[in-house]
């Protein structure tokens, strides 16, 4: 049976995406001292694709003033976790929980100063069944078997993370850490998981966008994301009862909210929609746009692939290792919405292929809807999205691919993205490379 909020606290850190600091005044009984101040680390979490469980079990947060210091330096502050706790990640996934989806990890009195470094120490998987780490995939019907995660001895020794963040005399500042799972876990071509992290450190103050979708939804994976030209800011999935869901923790901005569903593994269900220039107006506020008796709804569609191989290319020169097997590849389709913005619908982490391929070479199948999208702009309730003038864009994307090794980005894709219609059928000849 499926583990259901299970009492959960954790943290990621790896600079791959955005970060940020947030410093909270007020006691909370750690310290306090003339030259004292205290740190709280929480932890909240990305949907994850694919996964009914993503298990670590976290041993310690560490932080440190130099950016350089290893492991073994003098001058760690610990959190420690008391016994190692096994965590689902997902459990972690929905801000519209009564925790608002985060929970403290521990609090610490720490000197007042500047510092620059968080690690997060892991205890690793040691042949114990089942594992200290691990992921559940979602099948149908369901299998709870969990599947070791490999996680390599670097992140073991503590996933280190450059973050700058001051403690001030007699106050408390609060980190808090949004690890996406789905960006996350590869998967290898001999079906084996390895964990490569992926964390944005984000305001902790509560504020975002919130609204509700149809609870017929439910069963066919529904996920909300705000976005900016396409790219996801933030992302949830609805509460599993009611279909509230709430975008937390936005910096103040316009977004585009963008919602999609699909049945698996069947893979139909429904066309996209857009709500776009969401306004988030400061550090508070929280903007409605839809409520409970008016959800928003989503229009049936079919679902065609796009595929194939990316290659990685341009190694760096000898001596330095040729690690191209060793990236974590996002491969992201992209939709041009008539009259509205370019929005991000499906993200995908590419597969390793196995030994026998070429070093650098990853397989992908993106599965979207051919459906026209349905758009509408922020407005006074109710929003409706609507198709009606979108006919020319059903089925039409764009194919955006990037990736990183422990030594190199990947960002200079060849042939550059240009429009794929698969209202027709599959089209599994989207390959390209990417190079530093």
């Amino acid at each position: 049976m499926k583990k259901e909020m299970r009492s959960t606290s954790f943290l990621w850190v790896v600079g791959f995406l955005l970060t940020a600091m947030v410093t909270g005044c007020g006691g909370d009984g750690g310290g306090g001292g003339a030259s004292t101040g205290s740190l709280r680390v929480s932890l909240t979490d990305a949907p994850a694709c694919g996964f009914d469980e993503v298990n670590v079990t976290v041993d310690k947060v560490r932080v440190h003033r130099s950016s350089s210091a290893n492991e073994h330096a003098a001058g760690w502050t610990t959190i420690a976790v008391v016994p190692p706790r096994k965590i689902n990640l997902l459990d972690l996934n929905d801000p519209t929980q009564p925790n608002f989806a985060l929970e403290s990890l521990g609090v610490t009195p720490l000197e007042a100063g500047h510092y620059t470094q968080v690690r997060l120490v892991l205890i690793p998987n040691n042949g114990a069944n089942p594992p200290a780490n691990s992921v559940v995939l979602t099948t149908t019907p369901p299998n709870n078997t969990e599947i070791a995660l490999d996680t390599p001895s670097a992140i073991q020794s503590g996933v280190k993370l450059i973050h700058q963040f001051t403690v001030n005399q007699g106050e408390r500042t609060d980190l808090l850490l949004d690890f996406d799972a789905c960006k996350s876990v590869v998967k290898t071509g001999n079906n084996n998981y390895k964990l490569k992290p992926v964390i944005q450190v984000i305001p902790f103050q509560l504020n975002g966008i919130k609204g509700f979708v149809d609870p017929n939804l439910l069963s066919s994976l529904v996920a909300v994301s705000a976005q900016t030209g396409g790219t996801v800011v933030r992302s949830t999935v609805p509460n599993r009862t009611t279909g509230e869901f709430f975008l937390a923790r936005l910096a103040p901005g316009s977004y585009d909210v963008v919602i999609t569903a699909s049945n698996s593994p069947t893979n139909t269900c429904c066309a996209t929609a857009v709500i776009s220039g969401v306004p988030v107006q400061d550090g508070t506020s929280i903007t409605t746009i839809s409520n409970q008796a008016q959800p928003f709804q989503l229009q049936p569609s079919g679902f065609h692939t796009i595929g194939d191989t990316v290659t990685l290319i341009n190694p760096p020169p000898p001596p330095a290792v040729d690690d191209r097997d060793d990236a974590t590849v996002i491969i992201d389709a992209r939709q041009t919405i008539s009259g509205g913005p370019t929005v991000l619908v499906k993200s995908q982490v590419a597969t390793v292929n196995d030994g026998a391929m070429p070093v650098g070479d990853y397989g992908y199948g993106l599965v979207i809807p051919i459906a026209a999208p349905s758009l509408a702009a922020f407005g006074a309730l109710p929003i409706t999205p609507t198709a009606a003038a979108q006919g020319a864009v059903a089925g039409v994307y764009t194919v955006h691919g990037s990736a990183e090794t422990p030594t190199t980005v990947y960002s200079t894709q060849a042939p550059a993205p240009s429009s794929v219609n698969i209202s027709a059928g599959d089209n599994l000849g989207q390959d390209f490379t990417l190079a530093p």
